[in-house]
């Protein structure tokens, strides 16, 4: 039997090496200050994940009140070494830090850090459903998302980003953010 030093150092490095996966997350707030916080958001992920592309900050007001209920999202694209789990689990702490209260799906919250996408799996746990469940239905993750992935394929609808994105009903309600939508605050 040969053996060849190069052929075992490609095995120890395949298993010593951590899969690098591909993720997207959708970042989003509704309480004052809300470009500080996705800001802040974005500097705590980089402690879990390397960013790579950054979409433009959008703002959507659903009831028509820029100052009182105004999303600001945006949606980053990069790598973790993290396990979709663990990754989960590190976004939550993320959150927690934040300020973000757990027990209210309505109202302002500080920060909002969804995985949309983890590379082209699926996951339905009771913890965990990748992809996002309800990207479909949420023009402001959307466009941010078609921003820097457009030809992106959700692994279940088999449809792209592009396309999602057209079929929503309020992706004009979507604009991009500039300092004259809301008030500054200190």
């Amino acid at each position: 039997m040969r053996v060849s030093l190069h052929d075992n150092r490609a095995h120890v490095a395949s298993t010593i090496m951590p899969k690098i996966s591909r993720i997207f997350l959708s970042l989003s707030s509704t309480a004052d200050n809300r470009v500080r916080h996705l800001r802040t958001a974005i500097d705590h992920l980089r402690t879990i994940m390397a960013p790579e592309r950054y979409s433009s900050l959008y703002v959507i007001a659903p009831l028509g009140q820029m100052e009182a209920d105004a999303v600001v999202s945006a949606v980053i694209e990069g790598t973790t070494e993290l396990k979709p789990v663990k990754l989960l689990k590190a976004i939550k702490e993320i959150e927690r830090l934040m300020g973000r209260k757990p027990d209210v799906n309505y109202g302002p919250q500080t920060i909002d850090i969804d995985i949309l996408f983890y590379d082209s799996i699926i996951i339905e746990a009771l913890e965990l459903i990748i992809p996002h469940p309800r990207i479909s239905e949420r023009a402001y993750i959307l466009k941010p998302l078609a921003e820097i992935a457009p030809a992106l394929m959700h692994p279940v609808l088999y449809y792209t980003v592009r396309e999602l994105l057209r079929d929503t009903d309020d992706a004009d309600q979507v604009i991009p953010y500039t300092s004259r939508d809301m008030p500054h605050r200190k």
